[in-house]
């Protein structure tokens, strides 16, 4: 099985120069994300991402930390695009399950993002309330639990076979941190992983020999060296 890259990234000019690339098959985004582009209307600038994102699919997340705000939030996104997935963060900030809009939104055929996954406790709690038919990708948060000491390879691995039971289900490595996770994410068989645009930049270079490497390494040094006019 191929695992499918999808760019993780809000802003625009970057948006439209990798939507060109073949490589990638969808766009991630989040409220952090759009800030950081320099969103200030949400439903703006979310359309002028779908007006280039036409054909490929394209996360956007709900803002909203309760219930009926969620779920309002998640059907008025959704009747953005037809390509539009609806993010949701598996809990909300007093930790509270969102089972309850996961499965609302769920029956009612909106595609979802279940987002902010750690382990596969809560891939287990997500499939319990949603149906055989309507996609949702599962997004587990591989980089931020490596940061702080833990392995989120066996939450993978529990949550792949979870999930196997569900054709419209697609398990997603997030919060990348270097371009070998792709390869990780490949051989436990992840269906997604969600990349910034610089590590699918590296990705594209894959190939090199340990030999170039050292050759490309040895020169750097000694071009710097040159530059600084060194003497010892």
């Amino acid at each position: 099985m191929k695992t499918k890259i999808f760019c993780d990234i809000a802003d625009l000019s970057l948006i439209k120069k990798f939507n060109k690339k073949d490589i990638v098959k969808g766009f991630t985004t989040n409220p952090s994300l759009m800030r950081k582009a320099g969103a200030n209307d949400y439903k703006l600038y979310s359309q002028k991402i779908l007006k280039v994102c036409k054909k490929k699919p394209v996360s956007l997340e709900v803002f909203a930390d309760e219930k009926k705000s969620m779920i309002k939030q998640g059907i008025n996104i959704n009747s953005w695009a037809k390509n539009v997935y609806v993010k949701v963060p598996v809990i909300n900030s007093k930790n509270k399950f969102s089972g309850n809009v996961i499965k609302e939104l769920n029956n009612k055929g909106i595609k979802l993002n279940i987002t902010a996954v750690y382990n596969a406790k809560q891939t287990e709690k997500i499939l319990k309330v949603i149906n055989k038919k309507t996609k949702v990708i599962i997004s587990i948060f591989a980089g931020r639990a490596s940061d702080t000491g833990k392995d989120p390879v066996p939450e993978f691995v529990k949550s792949i076979k979870l999930a196997k039971k569900f054709k419209n289900v697609e398990i997603l490595w997030a919060s990348v941190r270097e371009p070998y996770n792709y390869l990780q994410a490949k051989q436990l068989g992840c269906h997604i992983i969600t990349i910034p645009p610089a590590i699918i930049v590296k990705i594209e270079k894959f190939g090199k020999t340990f030999d170039q490497l050292t050759k490309e390494t040895v020169k750097t040094f000694l071009v710097d060296a040159k530059k600084s006019k060194f003497i010892i």
